[in-house]
């Protein structure tokens, strides 16, 4: 056993309202021992089931089997939204201990063949039991997850497949560590302020504080974001320091050094593709997809493919545009190249739309995004209401609380916004759960949001771009759907629904931030309370299709890689020795191959895919857009912003969490199938 303090605060109730972890006294020392206790603790939670020599019922069954594991569900929920937010070199050395004894924990549970035994019996007469949807629908996941898993191997194939999952668990948590050092160190450093030459103040100032917190004084430091290219690179006016971002962010985890993932990513794509031949599917990817809305990797390439060939014709198209303005306007004209993208894009922008997206920032300052944008859009849809609760604290200084009220005055959940970027957090935006709601448990929701903001430094305004809007708003989308997911058991809480479906919400909340009864409030010149001109918003809105070519295919070229390494059978896994000539032969084979449109992630710095549950599903985001520009779509047509509309929205698909299959979820709040017309139009795809 680990030595840790005798009092864990971890182990015994939150004192915190919503069952917030108290983690002002969690010390580091506290999670292993919490862990193990609380691993313990589920196992004879569990034993107590699966060793019944009585008839199972749905009750000393289903029902017992949601109730344990509730202590190990906080600890897990506690200690995972730090190692992604507030990685410290204590927390980084705890999830490598940790990764292979979850995956233990986990094999132990779902390929245990008496509980297994339990659960396929009560799905055999399902039709006799007389449940309630819910609790039928408990019993058909159970049963799926528990053979997708392969609790329905032999002894020997289960011995395997639990050693493939522990090495992949310590693979994973490997790639994340590799990456977020490489990441740090990759960050680049500027020792002439002229050298960012482009840059805003507030831009400038966020520079100056990174460098600052990592001793580098006298200097500007930009550190990197997860992505292929940089929110800078649209602005810098010195081709060199745009040339040293983009060359920097792509040598992420690639350098031949100690934190190179070549060699790791490689293990676990033999060993994922091992697992899926000892599952009995041809690869990961069929794995994968047999248990999400796609059904398999056909139809998912057979959408990306279907997308490529506009995708890539509308992007040849406006490299022409980007080359032509600079064979004309540049000083020395040079052929365009990754990291030049960005700033003509703009350039042009500006010429045809008179757009400059460095100029908006002023209008974009982050307090009033947050309370007059993204929290006023919520209102005006559900009728919630926000109160900052500066009195319970969550796990960094950064943070910050809000509760959440519905329309009738009643408490909803708490919502935690983590806005700014640091070195011990993972690159990227996500949400997840700290506490999730469930009427068994008598929880209710609190969820976290994280975006990698600069920070400016002390009382300078935090301005954002766009896409950092954007970013925020589709991020509070998944935390609605966390907070509003009403459902009994906890298997269904939050955000579990099949992968390929979960960024939906996320994606349709994107649609209020140019909505004119939300912008007009939030998009307000921080200095002189000037609204956005009226002309600028009706050209952001000309705008919505262009530069697609390039959006499309960096995305669709990172789906394509994620899918060419999961297609792969385990024999075809085995003979990839280098990583540099698989992507180009994968790009090539779409036809996404151009250099001055790199995938939105290479392999060594995939993060969704090699360490995130992403892997096989990148093409989620677009298999979801489907059902989001379609769901945009009804919303214009059924008068927008309304109570009713979100009414509609919110009981029908995102509070009934992963309780009711999602595509009929679908059919039932828009009245038929999706149809993939909008998204071509959206993305302009269509000629």
């Amino acid at each position: 056993m680990t030595d840790a303090p005798a009092f864990n605060p971890l182990l015994a109730p939150s004192p915190l309202p919503y069952g917030v972890p108290d983690y002002a006294a969690i010390e580091p020392a506290h999670y292993l021992p919490a862990f193990e206790a609380a691993f313990a603790a589920h196992r004879a939670e569990v034993e107590a089931i699966a060793s019944r020599d009585d008839e199972p019922t749905f009750e000393n069954t289903l029902l017992a089997l949601e109730q344990a594991g509730a202590q190990l569900e906080r600890v897990i929920l506690a200690f995972y939204t730090v190692s992604s937010s507030d990685a410290t070199p204590e927390i980084q050395a705890i999830d490598e201990q940790l990764a292979p004894l979850m995956a233990a924990h986990t094999d132990a549970i779902q390929l245990d063949g008496r509980l297994y035994a339990r659960i396929r019996a009560l799905h055999e007469r399902l039709d006799d039991l007389d449940l309630d949807a819910e609790s039928r629908r408990l019993v058909e996941r159970h049963f799926r997850e528990m053979t997708h898993a392969g609790a329905a191997l032999d002894d020997s194939a289960k011995e395997r497949l639990t050693a493939l999952n522990r090495r992949l668990s310590e693979l994973t948590t490997q790639f994340e560590k590799n990456l977020l050092a490489d990441t740090n160190e990759l960050a680049v450093a500027f020792d002439d302020v002229a050298e960012l030459d482009g840059l805003t103040e507030g831009e400038l100032s966020a520079a100056v504080e990174a460098a600052r917190e990592r001793g580098l004084e006298g200097k500007w430091l930009v550190t990197l974001t997860l992505f292929s290219g940089h929110p800078y690179l649209a602005q810098l006016t010195s081709r060199a320091s745009r040339e040293r971002i983009m060359a920097a962010s792509r040598a992420r985890a690639s350098r031949g050094d100690v934190h190179d993932n070549s060699a790791v990513l490689l293990e676990i794509v033999r060993l994922r593709a091992e697992r899926a031949e000892l599952l009995g599917y041809a690869s990961h990817a069929a794995y994968v997809t047999a248990d999400q809305t796609a059904g398999t990797p056909e139809a998912v390439q057979s959408l990306l493919r279907q997308l490529a060939i506009p995708a890539a014709r509308n992007a040849q198209a406006e490299k022409a545009a980007l080359q032509r303005l600079i064979d004309a306007t540049a000083a020395e004209p040079y052929p365009l190249e990754a990291h030049d993208w960005a700033f003509w894009t703009e350039k042009v922008r500006s010429a045809e739309y008179d757009i400059d997206a460095a100029a908006l920032r002023p209008w974009f300052e982050a307090e009033r995004v947050l309370q007059d944008g993204v929290f006023r859009a919520a209102n005006l849809l559900y009728g919630l209401t926000f109160r900052e609760r500066a009195d319970i604290p969550a796990y960094h200084p950064d943070t910050r609380t809000f509760e959440i009220f519905n329309e009738d005055g009643s408490a909803l959940g708490l919502y935690v916004l983590d806005l700014y970027t640091r070195d011990t957090k993972r690159g990227g935006a996500w949400m997840n759960s700290i506490v999730k709601q469930s009427a068994l448990r008598g929880t209710q929701p609190v969820v976290v949001n994280n975006l990698n903001v600069p920070k400016p430094a002390a009382g300078s305004p935090t301005l954002l771009t766009l896409d950092q809007v954007t970013t925020l708003f589709h991020e509070f989308g998944h935390a609605l759907h966390g907070l509003f997911a009403t459902v009994t058991y906890p298997h269904f809480a939050a955000t579990a629904v099949h992968r390929d479906f979960v960024e939906f919400p996320s994606q349709v909340n994107e649609m209020w931030i140019l909505w004119p009864e939300v912008l007009a409030e939030y998009a307000v010149h921080h200095e002189t309370g000037e609204p956005l001109p009226t002309d600028v918003v009706e050209r952001l809105r000309a705008t919505e299709t262009f530069n697609q070519g390039f959006a499309t295919s960096e995305y669709l070229a990172a789906a394509w890689l994620d899918q060419a390494w999961h297609s792969l059978s385990r024999a075809e896994a085995d003979a990839v020795t280098d990583v540099d000539a698989f992507e180009a032969a994968a790009l090539a084979d779409i036809g996404l191959d151009e250099p001055a449109v790199p995938p939105r992630y290479s392999s060594t710095y995939f993060a969704h895919v090699f360490s995130g549950g992403y892997s096989a599903g990148y093409y989620s985001y677009i298999w979801a857009e489907v059902l989001d520009a379609d769901t945009v779509e009804w919303f214009r047509e059924n008068g927008g912003l309304t109570r009713a509309n979100g009414d509609r929205f919110r009981q029908r698909l995102l509070g009934v969490g992963g309780a009711k299959d999602p595509l009929e979820a679908y059919r039932d709040f828009r009245g038929r199938d999706a149809e993939i017309t909008p998204l071509l139009t959206r993305r302009g795809l269509t000629a």
